[in-house]
């Protein structure tokens, strides 16, 4: 296995992208869910092809992601998927919002468990819903997990569906097989709808396990949809390719209801990459879980060593880690303090979550050990 190191920030800030363009130069950009690593070598080349024989029109179906998806999954989790239950669409985030539209009614209310990604707040709206917060148990020190009480209580309240973040951004935690076992019952005894969002999935951590929720049981296979990509793990968000994933008669019914226009949204770049990255990637995802994996450590070694105060929980998974800043006393959002004072952006806690995340910032690990280096270094300097 090679490790995959960050590209120099001379040339990250050559691109384009969102994570590059929204700050001044003099600031250290570690808030948006973008890595810094090269592209993999096996994606360059066939996007490159793609290009040469002008490939540029229209994606011709789902076909050809699922049955690449298909082995990968086996592979990486033991879970078999079949292809012939996978509807392409563009993102993770449209995907949910798709099948939200097929299994609620307007008004009705959706689960969410902050802290959780913060477009989760936006997507039951969108879906004419509403928004349920079940927020996780626990915290930093022993770890986090479903409430999974309160989520059947909220379910018996009338809430019909609810949007499972596995692996959970932003804390990296991978939900145990037993409480996702536990979430499929109680799915099964109100009749309702797990929206499971598994974008993180291959971004797995030495000693970690991932556990695919429609894997678990006949009732999560019965009352779950799954929606993943290889957008996080290969770095390809931007190519807009994600799978929409079902294992049973009753969800394969919410695929078949989609508008034709949820496929052909895919981008035949995002489908082409897709493929490369689940059939031929792999050794260039395991050489950057392994630069993860060091730089996840590293991180807390440079907080106990220059922010004892900040706590911090290894991820199980992800390359976004979750800091809390309460004892410095740098209020609510701490992320605005190292933005003005150490010129290090964060992502604001209370996004992911109002109660949740006050005093708490999101970090993005997925960079050179000597960009998070001086990252803390410059916020220790500021306090």
């Amino acid at each position: 296995m090679t490790r995959i190191d960050a590209e120099p920030l001379a040339a990250l800030r050559t691109r384009t992208s969102e994570k590059w363009t929204s700050f001044p130069d003099d600031v250290l950009p570690l808030p948006v869910a973008e890595m810094d690593f090269p592209l993999a070598e096996p994606i360059v080349e066939a996007l490159q092809a793609a290009i040469r024989r002008s490939d540029t029109g229209y994606n011709s179906g789902s076909r050809a992601v699922a049955e690449a998806f298909a082995p990968f999954a086996i592979d990486r989790w033991n879970w078999q998927v079949d292809p012939a239950r996978v509807t392409c669409t563009a993102d993770v985030s449209m995907g949910i919002v798709e099948v939200l539209r097929q299994v609620i009614e307007p008004g009705d209310a959706v689960i969410i468990t902050p802290p959780v990604y913060p477009p989760f707040f936006l997507l039951a709206p969108e879906a004419a819903g509403r928004i349920v917060e079940v927020p996780l148990l626990g915290g930093i020190d022993e770890g986090w997990r479903l409430d999974l009480d309160g989520i059947d209580a909220a379910f018996a309240a009338g809430a019909r569906s609810m949007v499972l973040c596995n692996p959970h951004n932003p804390v990296g935690l991978c939900h145990s097989a037993d409480d996702l076992r536990a979430l499929a019952e109680i799915a099964a005894r109100h009749d309702v709808t797990i929206v499971s969002d598994e974008i993180h999935n291959a971004l797995l951590m030495p000693g970690a396990s991932f556990t695919p929720f429609l894997s678990v049981s006949d009732a999560a296979r019965e009352h779950g949809v799954t929606v993943t990509s290889a957008s996080k793990a290969f770095n390809i968000a931007g190519l807009k390719c994600a799978l929409i994933v079902t294992a049973s008669k009753r969800t394969d019914a919410i695929r078949a209801g989609f508008a034709i226009e949820v496929e052909w949204r895919t981008s035949i770049f995002g489908a082409i990459a897709s493929v490369a990255a689940f059939r031929d990637g792999g050794p260039w995802l395991d050489g950057v879980l392994e630069t993860l994996d060091g730089n996840r450590r590293l991180l807390a070694s440079l907080l106990a060593d220059h922010l004892p105060e900040v706590r911090y929980r290894l991820p199980d998974a992800t390359y976004l880690t979750w800091l809390d800043f309460s004892a410095l006393g740098w209020g609510d959002d701490p992320a605005r303090f190292t933005l003005e004072r150490a010129r290090v952006a964060l992502a604001n806690g209370p996004e992911f979550g109002t109660a949740e995340g006050r005093g708490h910032a999101r970090l993005n690990i997925g960079t050179s050990p000597e960009v998070i280096t001086e990252a803390i270094e410059r916020i220790a300097a500021a306090r």
